[in-house]
């Protein structure tokens, strides 16, 4: 309470500066319910895997007149693009994803990601051929890098192709699980043929611990994207 001096007249309330409030106010903290602003929620990156049957380009359109079957008549997702290449005359796993840096690091060969595949092979391939396989085999754009390769019998679960498989009558045939980390054009085709056994048949079934599974040709499913991007 402001005192009164008996020789000056009535005491003055002390001056505050210009735009300052009164100390007996609370400070302005931004509204009711301010606090720090906090950054919208990152959405999670979209994934799928998408058995892709024969003869089916990996893109969504085409341009041929007739047009040749692509992605588009299978996957209505919007907004999600191939994470690699499929070859037309392959079939089986291919991922799709609507974030790039997902994107990179299933199809960027630096990042090493193991690819497997089912191949249907000519002849009967013998410990020394697996063994070529696993080395390495020269091809024209250089030595593949190391890899695993094994003889297995004919998948029971595996669904016909169509059209079929032509196979020479006077030539055995044998399946062979091939597992890359690269991603050099039409590579295991040329793999298996510098062994010594041309690729018949080729299915991908895994791209690092993605699998194929049951998933039936020309059906997708959404999964959850892991973290390794």
């Amino acid at each position: 309470m402001a005192t009164r001096d008996p020789g000056r007249g009535p005491a003055r309330k002390p001056r505050r500066k210009p735009g300052s409030a009164p100390s007996s106010c609370p400070k302005y903290s931004g509204g009711a319910g301010a606090g720090p602003r906090s950054s919208p929620p990152e959405t999670a990156p979209r994934l799928i895997l998408f058995n892709k049957p024969y003869g089916v380009l990996t893109q969504f359109t085409d341009r041929s007149d007739p047009p040749r079957p692509t992605l588009g008549d299978y996957i209505s997702e919007k907004g999600v693009y191939p994470a690699g290449r499929l070859d037309r005359d392959c079939e089986g796993l291919l991922l799709l994803t609507d974030n790039g840096a997902l994107q990179a690091s299933i199809s960027n060969p630096r990042f090493k990601l193991p690819k497997t595949y089912l191949a249907q092979v000519e002849g009967i391939p013998d410990a020394s051929a697996l063994d070529s396989l696993c080395r390495g085999v020269m091809l024209r754009d250089g030595l593949t890098r190391p890899a695993h390769a094994r003889l297995i019998p004919e998948p029971e679960w595996l669904w016909p192709r169509t059209p079929p498989v032509r196979q020479r009558k006077t030539v055995p045939d044998s399946w062979i699980e091939l597992t890359i980390t690269e991603g050099r054009n039409r590579q295991v085709r040329r793999m298996t043929a510098a062994a010594g056994h041309p690729t018949l048949r080729l299915i991908r079934v895994a791209i690092g611990d993605w699998r194929l599974g049951t998933l039936a040709p020309g059906k997708w499913r959404p999964v959850q994207a892991q973290d390794p991007w």
